[in-house]
């Protein structure tokens, strides 16, 4: 099968960053040529927002990548390694990060060179649903907000129990539960940034209202189990699953090992 190479920091870890190795998948399997630490500041003259480790683990779990590979020391960003862990055909780049440089290294290194304009990017497409394993149907709520490494480790966490599905709460609701200037990102992107998580089988938004406003969605779907996390650990939650004979899973907030702990308030600044 056909290799594309990404290069970059994708330090932003969210949806511009999801859409495009989403748009770079469709030329191949997808290798990122991650930059470390290092890089970044190299090249940007700042600190990374997150670690290379933090960054490593969200884009591996992100659906649409192959395998990421770390680019350790100075990386030229109009130039790839001399050595590379793997054969490849063509270079993906933002369209925005297009320059000579880049085009005159892929002529000389026998690569095709992809470009993604910001039309290519535009929109939130709705995840299509995972093939169903045939395991428990777990389901987990939330708001999803500002997506960090918390959230996909919570997913992974929730996927060893079955297949996950994840509702988003729909932005009314969000406002009614959380006040004024939330939510910061609409429904649809926040449950494309979700279903771009590969231990997700399908994300979809809430119709209801309340704290319970995935209980349409929860009535489709007929989960097994409805997992949630401390903080999101509410009588309603208990007493509906009660009523519905659906068990229900409190996880323990943690991070992955070796990460820093997330969450979305401290992230989008209130």
């Amino acid at each position: 099968m056909t290799k594309v190479i990404v290069s970059s920091g994708l330090d932003r870890l969210n949806s511009p960053d999801f859409r495009f190795l989403q748009e770079a998948a469709k030329f191949g399997e997808v290798h990122v040529l991650l930059w470390s630490d290092e890089a970044i500041r190299g090249i940007t003259g700042r600190d990374p927002k997150f670690s290379q480790v933090e960054r490593a683990y969200v884009i591996q779990a992100v659906r649409y990548v192959t395998q990421v590979h770390l680019s350790d020391g100075n990386v030229d960003p109009d130039a790839l390694p001399g050595r590379l862990p793997f054969r490849s055909d063509a270079w993906v780049i933002d369209e925005a990060g297009n320059s000579a440089a880049r085009q005159a290294f892929c002529a000389a290194a026998g690569l095709a060179c992809r470009l993604l304009s910001s039309r290519d990017l535009a929109g939130f497409p709705e995840p299509a649903p995972e093939p169903m394993s045939g395991r428990r149907k777990v389901i987990v709520t939330g708001c999803y907000d500002f997506f960090h490494s918390g959230h996909v480790r919570f997913f992974e966490e929730a996927s060893e129990l079955g297949d996950l599905f994840v509702v988003v709460g729909n932005d009314e609701n969000v406002r009614l539960l959380k006040g004024a200037g939330h939510p910061l990102f609409t429904a649809a992107e926040r449950r494309f940034n979700v279903g771009a998580v590969r231990h997700v089988k399908q994300a979809l938004v809430s119709t209801g209202m309340g704290w319970m406003d995935a209980e349409p969605e929860i009535a489709r779907i007929k989960p097994d189990l409805y997992v949630v996390n401390e903080d999101g650990d509410k009588p309603e939650k208990r007493q509906f699953c009660r009523k519905q004979g659906i068990e229900y899973v409190v996880l323990k907030r943690l991070p992955k090992e070796g990460l820093t702990r997330r969450t979305s308030t401290d992230l989008r600044g209130f």
